[in-house]
């Protein structure tokens, strides 16, 4: 069977999903937000779970492979990197493709800290390391009951993409 209809250029959604433990004495860093909590998240970069969930998903709507591929956790480079820079690379991945962000929808769970006070500085780091306005980007917070992970915090990222358009 084959199809001739021809598309210019259609919205690419992504998804990313990461996970990381909590762990005791160093700082926990959620959204490229530093939040105030007895332990951070244990990662080779910073661990910063909702950053490498977003990379995940910006790098999966383009087929452009995932975080491990560009950033490996063998590489002692990475050691504490800023996920900062994991999301500059996506970003440049898919503006490469000719795409730009429309909105990202981000869902974390875990026990503590509540990310509710924190949700507004969250949604504008996560903004404008995207170079979009703050209501293109949805933040929210689950706790994990029954599931077992009270020692993580899991993160899952859907990204839409538009076609970038030159005036």
């Amino acid at each position: 069977m084959s199809f001739n209809t021809q598309v210019t250029r259609v919205p690419r959604i992504g998804t990313g999903w990461d996970s990381h433990e909590f762990k005791p004495g160093i700082p926990l860093r959620i959204g490229g937000v530093l939040l105030p909590h007895d332990s951070g998240l244990a990662g080779h970069s910073d661990g910063d779970v909702l950053l490498h969930a977003l990379t995940d998903a910006l790098l999966g709507a383009v087929a452009a492979g995932d975080i491990g591929s560009y950033f490996p956790p063998s590489d002692p480079k990475w050691k504490g990197a800023d996920s900062a820079v994991f999301v500059g690379e996506a970003l440049q991945q898919i503006a490469a493709k000719g795409y730009t962000v429309g909105n990202v929808d981000c869902t974390l769970v875990l026990a503590a800290p509540k990310i509710g006070p924190h949700a507004k500085a969250i949604q504008e780091n996560v903004a404008k390391l995207l170079g979009v306005k703050a209501e293109q980007i949805g933040i929210k917070a689950k706790t994990p009951e029954g599931t077992g992970t009270d020692n993580a915090a899991i993160a899952q990222v859907v990204v839409l993409l538009v076609e970038i358009v030159w005036p």
